[in-house]
């Protein structure tokens, strides 16, 4: 590329009009709410400003200063002014010197990057205000030149785009396949019935007693009974040999955490974990961000304590539903916080099928459906009880547990061939824009 090393203020001049929050406000004007990557600027009407505000003609290039590395930047193409907060800044552009998509490619480049550091010091760090933008030079070829550097990034930004737009909807495919793979095996679809198997309705007796039994040692406290199950509740037909049953049926205890006294200042950086709800993934436990208390502060909260095996469920926040089988080796017993339910089942054998319902799309519908308000409160004892699982035969739980393991495996791996891909196709956009303004 045959260029001239030249000042962006050579051909950029900054609009440098302002408005006090009381003159934007009084004007009425439309307000950028933002300019997304793919350089769309999104307007908000007549929204109320306290700060002060810069204003955009038409034509004018509005850059982001805190996003414009990454496509943060238009022109803008409206017949009336609009306004934008400081964080942003405008430009009128000399056509004569510098063509205006060229440019939108250059500040998009590594090569963009490199003249902040090397010129700067600061990079894209921090916000760029205009002063420092201006200031940078930058290799600018002849107009005729910047035209056709724009052409041929072009025609590859149409291929980079077909490409990711396929690599989206393979991913689209694959988060589809997991909903699938849990909906058909809480159907009773993943696997075949075995005739030969123990039917469920034998299996939940024997939760059952099991249960009174603990209830008769004195071990766990007995819970008000819940209704039976009607004909209008059940989701869908199951299979036969499976049952439904409630949650609560199959449980030795459900009930959420509790907060260590002095919050987030009794954690301590030696003690027990204190699991949150950043810790629950439908996956397993995210032990890398986990919290400590102190021992004595662990035993005080004795009636929280999360012990291996048990299961995990968020419920409150966005997080809601998100579930976490505890494995022997994550430790030997910890805390949990009020965000959090500790599911502890009966029978151990058939924790992995129930973590599984809980992980399913099923389940969590059911969760948005018992949610109320705009905040969407949180997932009580009394809903969990209630939730409705269904229960195959324990050999046939083990067969769908195996199977799920499989696929899901499979499943992971193509999920993350595909963000190899998605990698692979960002690392070739910009080696081809290096290229492209290499002097």
């Amino acid at each position: 590329m045959n260029s001239k090393i030249q000042a962006i203020s050579s051909f950029l001049t900054e609009r440098k009009e302002r408005l006090k929050p009381e003159e934007a406000n009084e004007l009425n004007l439309k307000r950028i709410e933002k300019i997304d990557f793919t350089g769309q600027i999104h307007l908000v009407e007549n929204k109320p400003t306290k700060t002060g505000m810069i204003v955009v003609k038409k034509g004018d290039l509005v850059i982001s200063g805190i996003n414009v590395a990454k496509g943060a930047l238009a022109v803008y193409e409206g017949d009336e002014d609009v306004i934008a907060t400081i964080h942003y800044s405008s430009y009128s552009f000399d056509k004569e010197k510098i063509d205006i998509n060229f440019l939108k490619w250059f500040l998009k480049s590594p090569a963009f990057v490199d003249a902040l550091e090397e010129q700067t010091g600061g990079g894209i760090k921090t916000e760029i205000k205009a002063k420092k933008f201006l200031s940078l030079k930058i290799p600018i070829p002849t107009l005729d030149e910047q035209k056709n550097i724009e052409a041929n990034l072009n025609k590859f930004e149409e291929k980079y785009n077909q490409v990711s737009e396929e690599l989206q909807t393979q991913s689209e495919l694959i988060t589809k396949l997991r909903s699938s793979i849990l909906s058909d095996a809480v159907s009773g679809k993943l696997v075949p019935q075995d005739p030969n198997d123990e039917s469920a309705q034998v299996l939940l007796e024997k939760i059952k007693a099991e249960k009174e039994k603990l209830i008769k040692e004195g071990k766990i406290k007995k819970q008000k009974p819940l209704p039976q199950i009607s004909e209008d509740e059940i989701p869908y037909d199951l299979p036969d040999g499976w049952v439904w049953c409630r949650l609560d049926d199959i449980v030795s205890k459900i009930g959420s955490g509790s907060t260590p006294k002095g919050g987030q200042k009794a954690y301590v950086d030696e003690g027990i974990p204190f699991l949150r709800s950043q810790n629950i993934w439908n996956h397993g436990l995210e032990l890398s961000n986990i919290a400590l208390i102190k021992k004595e502060q662990h035993e005080k909260m004795s009636g929280t304590v999360v012990l291996p095996n048990d299961i995990l469920i968020n419920i409150t926040g966005a997080s809601i539903g998100r579930s976490a089988i505890v494995k022997v080796e994550d430790f030997e017993e910890a805390n949990v916080s009020q965000h959090v339910s500790i599911v502890r089942l009966v029978q151990e054998e058939i924790n992995q099928f129930i973590h599984i319902v809980l992980t399913s799309d099923y389940i969590f519908s059911e969760i948005m459906n018992v949610q109320v308000g705009i905040s969407r409160e949180g997932l009580s004892k009394a809903k969990l009880s209630n939730f409705l699982i269904p229960l195959p035969p324990l050999e046939e739980q083990k067969r769908i547990v195996e199977k799920v393991e499989k696929l899901m495996a499979t499943r992971d791996a193509l999920e993350l061939e595909v963000q190899n891909s998605k990698t692979e196709t960002e690392k070739l956009m910009q080696s081809v824009l290096k290229e492209a303004f290499e002097n």
